[in-house]
C-alpha cells in the first residue's frame, strides 16, 4: 500500500471507528478493494422493481466440489438509504475467500415500508438459491446475512418462516444465518429515520426477529461491537444468541473490543482488517460443519 492510500484508510478509518457518517468511506474502501481476486456481474434482477437488483461477485480461484459456498449480503441504512454499490468491498472481501457473494439491494422507505423491503429481501435470497448451481454456487450451502438494518432482513427470513414461503422458498433450505450488529429487538423505535418505517407507535404485530427464533432456525452466527452505540449488544445479539442457545440452535457468538457499529461491517475492506477479524471468522463460520 502507498503512502498517499494508507493515509486515506487512515482517515476511513477514523471517520468509522468515530460512527460518523458512513457513506462516504465505503467509497474509500472500494477504491482500495482489490480487483484481482474476483469477477463482478452487476445489476442481475431478481424482481421487476427498479432497487431490486444484485450484483453478483464470484471468486477467481476455483471452485470446490458442488461449487463455491453462496452469501446474499442485505446492507444497513436504517431501511432508508444505502446502495449495493457501497458494498463493493464487502463483495470482495468474501469472494477473496472463495465465497459467491450477492450484494442485493431493496426498497426503501419513503417508498415502501415494513414489511415491504422483507418481501423484496425473500425474492431476492429466492433468486439466489434457484441460480447457485448456474452461477458456480452451491445451492445447499447458501447463507442470508447483513449489517445492521440488513441483518434485521436476514434474521426475519431466517427466522420467521413467513416471507421466504410467500417466495416458493423455505428458511430450512438456508445453510446459515449471520447477523452483524442488527437489531433484533427494538421497539419502542428511538431511531427518528426508523420510526416512520414500522409505522410508530402503531407497530405490527411479529415485527421482531427474537420473537420468532425457534428450534428450526438454522445455525447462526452472530456479531457485535461490544460498546456499538447505536444498537445496543447485549439486548439484541446477545438475547437473540442466548435464545437460540435455548432452544439447541448451534450459534456463533462474537463480540469485538475495537469495533464500532460501522467498523462491524467497515473491517471487511482491506485497509479496516487490522481493526477486528470479523472477515476472518465470518470465513471460518461459512466454512465450518453444517449445523
Amino acid at each position: 500500500m502507498t503512502l498517499p492510500k494508507l493515509g486515506v484508510a487512515l482517515l476511513a478509518a477514523i471517520a468509522l471507528a468515530g460512527g460518523l457518517v458512513f457513506w462516504a468511506p465505503t467509497q474509500v474502501l472500494n477504491a482500495l478493494a482489490s480487483s484481482n481476486t474476483h469477477t463482478v456481474s452487476q445489476g442481475a434482477s431478481y424482481g421487476p422493481g427498479e432497487r431490486q437488483l444484485v450484483d453478483v461477485y464470484r471468486p477467481r480461484r476455483a471452485a470446490p466440489r458442488g461449487g463455491w459456498p453462496v452469501v446474499v449480503f442485505f446492507y444497513g441504512g436504517s431501511w432508508t438509504r444505502g446502495e449495493r454499490a457501497d458494498f463493493a468491498f464487502v463483495g470482495e472481501a468474501l469472494a477473496s475467500r472463495g465465497i459467491l457473494t450477492m450484494v442485493a439491494d431493496y426498497r426503501l422507505y419513503p417508498e415502501v415500508r415494513y414489511p415491504e423491503f422483507l418481501k423484496d429481501s425473500a425474492t431476492a435470497v429466492a433468486w439466489a438459491l434457484t441460480h447457485a448451481d448456474r452461477l458456480g454456487g452451491n445451492p445447499q450451502r447458501v447463507f442470508v446475512m447483513g449489517h445492521s438494518a440488513g441483518a434485521y432482513n436476514a434474521a426475519m427470513l431466517a427466522l420467521d418462516p413467513r416471507w421466504l414461503k410467500a417466495a416458493g422458498r423455505s428458511p430450512r433450505e438456508l445453510a446459515g444465518f449471520i447477523g452483524l450488529a442488527g437489531p433484533y429487538d427494538f421497539l419502542p423505535i428511538e431511531n427518528p429515520d426508523a420510526k416512520p418505517v414500522f409505522f410508530h407507535p402503531d407497530y405490527p404485530p411479529g415485527t421482531q426477529p427474537l420473537e420468532h427464533a425457534s428450534r428450526g432456525a438454522p445455525r447462526s452466527f452472530l456479531g457485535a461491537a461490544t460498546s456499538d452505540k447505536l444498537v445496543n449488544p447485549q439486548r439484541n445479539t446477545q438475547a437473540l444468541a442466548t435464545k437460540l442457545q435455548s432452544l439447541g440452535v448451534p450459534v456463533t457468538l462474537k463480540f469485538y473490543e475495537r469495533a464500532s457499529h460501522m467498523t462491524m461491517i467497515g473491517a471487511f475492506g482491506a485497509p479496516l482488517r487490522w481493526l477486528v477479524p470479523v472477515l476472518d471468522d465470518v470465513t471460518a463460520f461459512v466454512n465450518g460443519p453444517p449445523g
